[in-house]
């Protein structure tokens, strides 16, 4: 990915619609990558989808850990409800005790090995929904798995912290700080452990304001350097989405965006 910045998508089979959104930006050249989110029983089909993908070897699929708010593979839940928490109550529960760590660890072995088994080799890279790598439990984790993507000759890149300066606008300035503030010491401590930190992270916007994306975009074309790592959203809305996220909307502003670009290899984004 060397000479453009790293454009992934996050949220990979997380609903059908979204699914489709990003493969066809990924055959069409518009991403660098996605991250697969491997808990929920589309898994299996999505990733076989996945690897029928023109040109699929040239991207970058990782695993986009998960730890909130949905029924995880092994159910890990705060609440004794065999759902997971949300993030305010994960965040809460992570901080003041170690608790719950074995089964956070229980959890993300359960998702890396849903990967393996079914895209058959390691991620490329590693990331969290909601930012959750940056949490102490999967910090941890991660140092933990180290030796075992050693072993197998292939170290995931993982997803680092933004820059606050990169953010327009107070309240996504505020946004930006939060996450900088949860992932505080982690591209120090991860690349101690030996995996390269890639970054900073770059792609937060007004959500709410799915029209604010296609500007953002250009934005962002024009001025990051090629380190950064850009992340979106993409996809078409379904029931299956609708059921799960509260965003919806955004992810068909952002794939008409995206595939209204001139396709990242040709551009050579970032130089």
């Amino acid at each position: 990915m060397t000479g453009r910045f790293r454009l992934v998508a996050d949220d990979y089979a997380l609903s059908p619609g979204v699914s489709d959104g990003i493969r066809q930006l990924l055959a069409a050249g518009r991403l660098t990558g996605t991250g697969c989110m491997t808990l929920f029983p589309e898994w299996p089909e999505e990733a076989k989808l996945l690897a029928g993908v023109k040109d699929i070897a040239e991207c970058e699929i990782g695993i986009h850990l998960t730890l909130t708010d949905f029924e995880g593979l092994t159910g890990f839940s705060t609440e004794g409800n065999g759902r997971m928490p949300a993030l305010k109550t994960l965040l809460a529960a992570t901080s003041t005790s170690h608790r719950h760590d074995g089964a956070i660890r229980a959890e993300l072995d359960a998702q890396l090995a849903a990967f393996m088994r079914h895209w058959g080799r390691p991620p490329a890279y590693i990331d969290g929904h909601q930012h959750v790598h940056f949490l102490r439990p999967a910090r941890q984790w991660l140092q933990e798995k180290a030796g075992f993507f050693r072993k197998s000759g292939s170290m995931p890149w993982l997803r680092g912290a933004p820059a606050v300066s990169q953010a327009g606008g107070a309240a996504l300035k505020a946004k930006v700080a939060f996450v900088a503030l949860l992932a505080r010491g982690f591209n120090v401590r991860l690349r101690g452990a030996g995996y390269p930190v890639e970054g900073p992270l770059a792609g937060f916007y007004d959500w709410t304001s799915p029209e604010a994306f296609a500007p953002a975009l250009k934005h962002w074309q024009r001025t990051l350097p090629p380190q950064v790592v850009v992340m979106c959203h993409p996809g078409f809305a379904d029931e299956v989405l609708r059921s799960r996220d509260v965003l919806v909307e955004a992810r068909e502003a952002e794939f008409k965006a995206l595939m209204a670009t001139i396709p990242l290899a040709l551009r050579g984004i970032g130089g």
